[in-house]
């Protein structure tokens, strides 16, 4: 068995394809986009730990051995799939930065909707493909001309994924986190009200308004905000 800087360093290879691929042989009867697709379907439906090569195999209607031809293994796999659901970054329109970014964040958001095991893929230390090194290329070079330095343009697209990972995260535990989250808070203070008297005004307050729901437009404008602040004082 490999060990994992070894395994670390094959899922590299194999993602910016320096491995020298077979070029004898009778004509492949896959290809790895099929493969991958039919595991992110698999992921999309029953969760990650779902997917196995075998698995895989199967639903192609395959064997388990015919796949290792196009893919060395699970970790790569893997690797594939996120590469492939996150897909490229995204052709802004713009070179605002803060109009960037937002459209950044907006489109993470939304692979992140369309595919939720993502976020359980990507934790941690872990190789990095060309898609995903690409989403931060992308963003750091909004950021490039406002006078941050490479530390706080590394950190600013941090907090913005961060913010994005967290309300996909809820999405994903609920169709309407916040508003469960409302109730649940609304039949505790009707119970236990008097012992929370500001946290019961903002409650009523809130009822009123039609600002709820919106965490993630709420979030991301006051992280930009933040920035703008910051850029403003180089100047």
């Amino acid at each position: 068995m490999a060990s994992p800087r070894v395994e670390v360093r094959m899922t590299i290879e194999f993602l910016w394809h320096t491995r020298a691929q077979p070029t004898r042989g009778p004509k492949p009867a896959l290809t790895l986009e099929v493969i991958t697709d039919a595991a992110i379907a698999i992921a999309d439906s029953e969760g990650l730990a779902a997917v196995s090569m075998q698995r895989v195999a199967t639903d192609l209607a395959f064997t388990k051995m015919s796949l290792y031809r196009y893919v060395p293994g699970k970790a790569e796999l893997v690797a594939a799939m996120v590469e492939r659901a996150i897909g490229q970054p995204p052709v802004l329109d713009t070179t605002d930065w803060r109009a960037g970014l937002k459209e950044w964040a907006h489109q993470l958001l939304a692979g992140y909707l369309r595919h939720p095991w993502a976020l359980e893929a990507t934790v941690g230390p872990r190789p990095i493909g060309p898609n995903e090194l690409g989403w931060t290329e992308c963003g750091v070079a909004l950021l490039a001309p406002t006078g941050l330095t490479g530390s706080e343009r590394f950190d600013a697209l941090a907090l913005l994924a961060g913010h994005v990972r967290m309300i996909a995260q809820q999405a994903g535990a609920s169709r309407n986190p916040e508003t469960e989250l409302i109730a649940m808070i609304g039949e505790l203070l009707r119970q236990h009200g008097d012992r929370f008297p500001a946290l019961t005004a903002t409650m009523a307050s809130a009822s009123s308004g039609d600002g709820q729901n919106q965490a993630f437009e709420f979030g991301l404008d006051r992280i930009l905000d933040g920035l703008h602040a910051l850029i403003s004082q180089r100047v």
